[in-house]
C-alpha cells in the first residue's frame, strides 16, 4: 500500500500513476478524507492541550484552597474529556475509512515503464533460442496429450468441471520431474531456501500481498470458516512467513523458493483459452520470493529474472523477455518482467513468467520491516517475486517443441534423471 504521507504530499504523482495504469480510483474523495482528519486531528490536539492546561489548574486551585472553583473547572474538564473521546472515536472510524480507500490504491510505477494501454504497449528487451523448424505437422498440446494417453481433459472435467485436467502416466512423471528439477535448480544454483507452506490462507494474508480486496472475485473462498482462502500463487503464503515482523539487517536477503498447487476462479476471462492446460482453476507451480534492502531491490529483480530464464535454457526452450507496460502491469507491481515461451503448436509467445519487484508496497500492508543497524529505526523491506517455473505451462512447452515426427516427445537432457528416460515414446 501506498504511504498516507506521500499520498497527501505529491497527489499529482498519484494522480499520474492511475492515469497511467488505466485504474479508476476516487483519488478527490481520498484527498478529502485525508485533509478532514488532519483538521480533525489539529482540534484534537487543541482539545488534548486545554484539557492539560485545566488539569494544572485544577491541582494549583486545590493547593491555593480554592476548592469550589477547583470542583466546578473538574465538571467542565469532564465534559471536554467527553468530547475529546467522540472526537477520537469519529477519527479512528475515518482513519479506518482512510486505510480501506489506500487498500484500493495501485503501486507506483518506475520511471522506465513504458506507456501504453494493455499488453500490445509491452516492449521487447531480449530473445533466446530460435523457433524450431519442422518438417512434419506439429500438434498442439491438448492433441498430443490426447494422442499420447497422458493428458485426460474430459475425465478431468467430469469428475469436477471445465479447466480441470488430470495428468497420466508420462504425463504425470514429467509434471514431478519439472517440479524436483525447478526446486533442484533454485536451491542449489541460486541460494533459495526451499519451504512447503500452508495452501490455504486467512484473509489477512490475501490483503497483505495485494490479492484483497481488489481481486477477491478471481479467488477461491471456504465456506467455513469463511475467512480461509485456497492460495492463488505461493507467493502469498511465503510472503506472509514474515508478516509483523523486524529482521535483522544480518538476515537480508532472505530467498525462498516454494512448490504448491494454485487455484484462480478465472473471473475475468471465460472463452479465453478454453482448449488444454494454458488457463486452468488449479495448476503448480514453483515460486521464487525475495525479501531484500530496499537499495538491492533492482539488482535482485534482474537476478530473478535470470534465475528463471536458466531453467528455460536449460529445457532448450526458446522464449522472450518483455518489459510490461503501464496497462498491463499487475495492481502491486512497480515494475514487471514476463517471460513468454515459444510455443510451436500456437505458433506465438505465451507468458510463462512474471517477475515483479514490489518495492515496500506489500511489506507495508504485510508490515515486514527490518533494522538497518542495532538501534536504527526499523524500515520496510522491499519484495519480489516470481514463477520459477509453472509446471502445466512448461509441460506445454516441453512436449510442443520436443514433439518428434514419429509422434514421440523428447526430453531434454538435464530433465531426463528426474524424470527416468530420455523420451515419451508414442
Amino acid at each position: 500500500m501506498l504511504d498516507r504521507r506521500f499520498i497527501e504530499e505529491h497527489p499529482d504523482v498519484v494522480r499520474s500513476v492511475l492515469a497511467a495504469r488505466r485504474h479508476e480510483f476516487d483519488l478527490d474523495g481520498l484527498l478529502e478524507r485525508l485533509g478532514r482528519r488532519k483538521a480533525l486531528l489539529a482540534d484534537l490536539e487543541n482539545l488534548q492541550a486545554e484539557r492539560n492546561a485545566g488539569s494544572r489548574e485544577v491541582g494549583a486551585l486545590f493547593k491555593a484552597g480554592k476548592r469550589d472553583e477547583g470542583q466546578a473547572l473538574r465538571k467542565d474538564l469532564a465534559l471536554l474529556g467527553g468530547r475529546i473521546h467522540e472526537l477520537e472515536a469519529t477519527t479512528k472510524e475515518l482513519l479506518g475509512a482512510i486505510d480501506d480507500d489506500i487498500l484500493g490504491l495501485p503501486n507506483l510505477l518506475a520511471d522506465d515503464v513504458p506507456e501504453g494501454d494493455d499488453e500490445d504497449a509491452n516492449i521487447e528487451v531480449r530473445r533466446w533460442g530460435t523457433p524450431q523448424e519442422y518438417d512434419f505437422d506439429v500438434l498442439d498440446h491438448h492433441d498430443l496429450g490426447e494422442q499420447l494417453g497422458i493428458l485426460d481433459f474430459e475425465r478431468g472435467a467430469k469428475v469436477t468441471g471445465s479447466r480441470f485436467t488430470v495428468l497420466k502416466g508420462a504425463g504425470a512423471r514429467l509434471s514431478r520431474a519439472l517440479m524436483n528439477f525447478f526446486l533442484t535448480r533454485q536451491t542449489a544454483d541460486n541460494g533459495y531456501t526451499e519451504v512447503l507452506p500452508p495452501f490455504i490462507v486467512n484473509s489477512e494474508s490475501m490483503t497483505g500481498t495485494g490479492q484483497l480486496p481488489k481481486f477477491e472475485g478471481d479467488l477461491f473462498r471456504l465456506h467455513d470458516p469463511a475467512d480461509y482462502w485456497l492460495i492463488p500463487t505461493a507467493e502469498v503464503p511465503v510472503t506472509n512467513l514474515h508478516a509483523d515482523e523486524i529482521l535483522a539487517a544480518d538476515q537480508l536477503p532472505i530467498r525462498y523458493c516454494a512448490y504448491t498447487p494454485c487455484f484462480r476462479a478465472e473471473a475475468g476471462s471465460y472463452g479465453r483459452d478454453t482448449r488444454g492446460l494454458i488457463r486452468q482453476h488449479q495448476f503448480e507451480k514453483v515460486e521464487m520470493v525475495q525479501f531484500v534492502r530496499p537499495e538491492d531491490s533492482e539488482a535482485a529483480h534482474h537476478a530473478m529474472v535470470g534465475h528463471a530464464e536458466a531453467l528455460l535454457q536449460a529445457l532448450e526452450l526458446p522464449y522472450r523477455v518483455m518489459t510490461l507496460a503501464s496497462g498491463d502491469i499487475g495492481f502491486g507491481a512497480w515494475k514487471c518482467y514476463d517471460i513468454e515461451v515459444w510455443l510451436p503448436g500456437q505458433a506465438k509467445f505465451r507468458e510463462i513468467s512474471s517477475v515483479s519487484n514490489y518495492r515496500d508496497f506489500q511489506a507495508r500492508r504485510a508490515s515486514i520491516r527490518f533494522r538497518p543497524e542495532a538501534k536504527a529505526k526499523p524500515q520496510f523491506v522491499h519484495t519480489l517475486n516470481g514463477s520459477g517455473l509453472p509446471l502445466g505451462r512448461t509441460l506445454v512447452a516441453v512436449l510442443e517443441n520436443h514433439q518428434q515426427a514419429d509422434g514421440s516427445i523428447r526430453i531434454p537432457a538435464p530433465l531426463q534423471p528426474f524424470f527416468g528416460g530420455v523420451t515419451i515414446p508414442a
